[in-house]
């Protein structure tokens, strides 16, 4: 599937992948200052995220097959690539099916481990939204906070919202697809030969993604690894603290 991505500045390749219901313009800002540093920095939007195709079939392999795609047809070498949440996900998976295409990977707050389905009710909230009826993005806030309290988590939603045509809102991700696929987004990501990519893992402080148990696993899977916490921060590590994030990536880059 060929994915849409945003570019950024000249250098080593850098790709960012985004989390689940994210978009590649949501690391607008952090790209501009990656590239800033002798970095050629690629944001995409997955599928069915964004402005890439929509597809019925979602899971970790095809998605890193479709970073490979983005990548051969853009003949990049010595490739870094970035991935939160969901989209670190699609990172290890791609380290593991394409080692010698990495230069180095970075995984913020994801383990490779199995997490269950946690996003009940953010989908009830978007099936409640009826863009035949909602006219405003106001009036999709307010239906919103019906079933979600958490402000920031609005406004990350709230940003996949635009004008289809001159009087139609709708979303920029494929709630169905994503919907009915829910349980692979949870799904590990394993290999029987560890990647022996150097590795920087980042979590924050006050995230549950990436405990102290799971480190051990990460380390078997990924044994050129090291792991950094941002301290004060929750899941969201480059949107809270972006700075110490910033930091913490080109420090490991350097």
């Amino acid at each position: 599937m060929k994915l849409f991505s945003r570019t950024f500045g000249q250098g080593q390749p850098l790709i960012i992948l985004h989390g689940l219901f994210g978009q590649s313009d949501n690391w607008n800002t952090l790209a501009r200052q990656f590239s800033e540093n002798n970095l050629q920095v690629f944001t995409l939007d997955l599928r069915n995220h964004g402005l890439s195709p929509w597809s019925d079939e979602m899971n970790y392999q095809v998605m890193s097959e479709d970073v490979f795609e983005f990548i051969t047809d853009n003949n990049l070498k010595d490739v870094i690539v970035l991935g939160h949440s969901m989209g670190g996900k699609v990172a290890m998976q791609f380290a593991f099916n394409h080692p010698n295409v990495l230069d180095k990977l970075i995984i913020a707050d994801i383990a490779p481990k199995y997490y269950p389905a946690h996003h009940q009710q953010v989908f009830l909230a978007l099936q409640h939204i009826d863009f035949s009826l909602v006219k405003t993005r106001k009036d999709a806030e307010a239906i919103l906070s019906n079933y979600i309290d958490d402000y920031g988590t609005k406004q990350f939603l709230l940003k996949n919202i635009y004008w289809k045509d001159d009087t139609t809102l709708a979303w920029r991700f494929n709630i169905k697809a994503i919907s009915e696929n829910i349980e692979k987004i949870g799904e590990a990501t394993t290999s029987e030969i560890p990647s022996e990519v150097i590795s920087l893992f980042v979590r924050g402080e006050k995230s549950k993604y990436i405990t102290d148990d799971d480190w051990k696993n990460i380390q078997e899977l990924f044994p050129r690894s090291i792991l950094e916490t941002i301290i004060g921060s929750g899941h969201w590590v480059h949107a809270e603290k972006p700075k110490e994030f910033f930091d913490c990536v080109m420090k490991f880059v350097k």
